[in-house]
């Protein structure tokens, strides 16, 4: 029997405001870009703000991002996507970004960005914040400051994976 591509790889999604403020849009870059030179592929809504600006910072570092697109056209991709799957979803196609991830990784605070947080902590996905609303603790995200502390956290969840 062949090998599946990508089972030993690890997928986080990266998710954030389509309209991030230039701090959160500089964060998200530096995690792509930490992200791909893990090794590890980035997951993401496909479009533009936070999803975008890690797709560059993934891409960047020659990482591999898969696009997840609410819509049914590729072309709805941003440049830095490598992989663009059209969903015809709509915000449903939140879940499946969830769902793609072994962590998820927020950005920000948006609704749609509260709805991934929320899907992801009742499937049972980590979650690592940074910023973002304070939710209750018990499952909640990983609250951190910086990118950095971001991918600290993201490399003790996975742990030896």
């Amino acid at each position: 029997m062949g090998r599946v591509a990508g089972r030993d790889r690890v997928y986080v999604a990266v998710v954030g405001p389509s309209a991030p403020t230039t701090a959160q849009e500089r964060d998200a870059e530096e995690v792509g870009a930490a992200l791909a030179r893990r090794g590890h592929v980035v997951v993401c809504g496909g479009r533009g703000g936070v999803m975008e600006a890690v797709a560059r910072g993934a891409a960047g570092a020659g990482g591999e991002v898969v696009g997840l697109l609410p819509g049914t056209d590729r072309a709805e991709a941003n440049p830095y996507v490598t992989v663009a799957l059209p969903t015809g979803l709509g915000d449903v196609r939140n879940a499946l970004v969830v769902r793609a991830a072994d962590v998820v990784v927020a950005v920000g605070t948006s609704w749609g960005t509260l709805n991934e947080v929320a899907l992801a902590v009742s499937v049972g996905t980590p979650v690592v914040a940074i910023g973002g609303w304070p939710l209750p603790d018990a499952g909640g995200p990983r609250y951190v400051r910086t990118p950095a502390e971001a991918i600290t956290a993201v490399d003790a969840l996975l742990g030896d994976r």
